[in-house]
């Protein structure tokens, strides 16, 4: 139920194209380190974040009506700017009617397909939060960089009520261009993610812009950020900006989620790997999700740590 005295700003729907299942979102999301989620329920959603190209705290309570994805809204950020990074965080903003036919022409994925139904990339909350995290993360554990994350929202960031229960949100882009540091930052992180947040306030890491641009230079731009090489401009434009055709070429645990997948003796080259990913267009993000998935279910190498 709601709250009482909780001010909903409005609500929105999107209608999935493609198969999509928001508890499949939610059971992703609750393994997602960086999010250290823990909305409660499988089959809905208490989001907090800083809303699109600005600083206004956004809270959304995200359920499913009759395969329509519903969202409602609080806090002081426009309705429609929320609904499209709603659109962009569950990857709803893409049109998924022909990722099935991806598992028709490679078994393997449609092994996997059936195997998590409805599963989609669920991605940070901004390219800008993606980046804040690929700083946070360089060099430390995923667990120890996840509590950094988190205690910096709780201390650092605004908070917003959802249906009872107050979110903290990342602080936003203004609030770390004053940045001075935090525990658990070591060596020039502090400086790295003020300088983060002055890009962030002039739109150079807006999801549209980086959308806008070819793959490889919306990369090359990445890369000129200060902390941020090959691995991390991948994750900002696949898993931030929500990007859903480009072979994650950088990801290390990808090569050995297709070898597990595929029954290899060892991870392909990058050459195989780039051949092999051919047939996922126009889903090659989707498509090593799934199969990352798989790794992890075996593993619990990200869970585990």
């Amino acid at each position: 139920m709601r709250g009482e005295g909780e001010d909903v700003a409005g609500r929105f729907e999107i209608t999935p194209r493609g198969p999509y299942s928001l508890a499949a979102s939610v059971r992703f999301l609750k393994g997602f380190a960086p999010a250290a989620y823990d909305g409660g329920g499988v089959d809905q959603l208490r989001l907090a974040f800083v809303a699109d190209g600005g600083d206004e705290v956004a809270g959304v309570y995200v359920h499913e009506e009759d395969g329509v994805v519903v969202g409602e809204v609080h806090g002081g950020a426009d309705v429609g700017v929320v609904r499209c990074q709603v659109a962009r965080i569950l990857s709803l903003g893409a049109d998924g009617s022909g990722f099935p036919r991806v598992g028709e022409r490679d078994p393997v994925v449609g092994r996997l397909q059936v195997r998590y139904p409805g599963l989609r990339p669920v991605c940070f909350y901004s390219p800008y939060e993606a980046a804040a995290w690929a700083i946070i993360g360089n060099r430390i554990r995923i667990a120890q960089a996840a509590r950094v994350k988190a205690s910096m929202a709780r201390e650092l960031g605004p908070v917003v009520k959802v249906r009872g229960k107050g979110l903290h949100a990342f602080p936003g882009p203004s609030r770390l261009a004053r940045f001075e540091g935090f525990p658990g930052l070591f060596g020039r992180k502090a400086e790295y993610l003020r300088s983060l947040g002055r890009v962030a306030t002039e739109g150079k890491l807006d999801a549209p812009y980086l959308r806008s641009l070819p793959v490889e230079e919306a990369l090359e731009d990445l890369k000129k950020l200060p902390g941020i090489g090959p691995f991390s401009a991948e994750l900002i434009l696949l898993r931030g900006a929500g990007e859903p055709d480009h072979l994650p070429a950088n990801e290390p645990r990808l090569g050995r989620a297709v070898a597990l997948a595929y029954g290899l003796d060892e991870p392909p080259a990058a050459e195989e790997l780039a051949e092999t990913s051919e047939v996922w267009r126009p889903y090659r993000t989707w498509a090593a999700l799934h199969l990352r998935a798989a790794l992890e279910e075996e593993t619990r190498e990200i869970s585990g740590t």
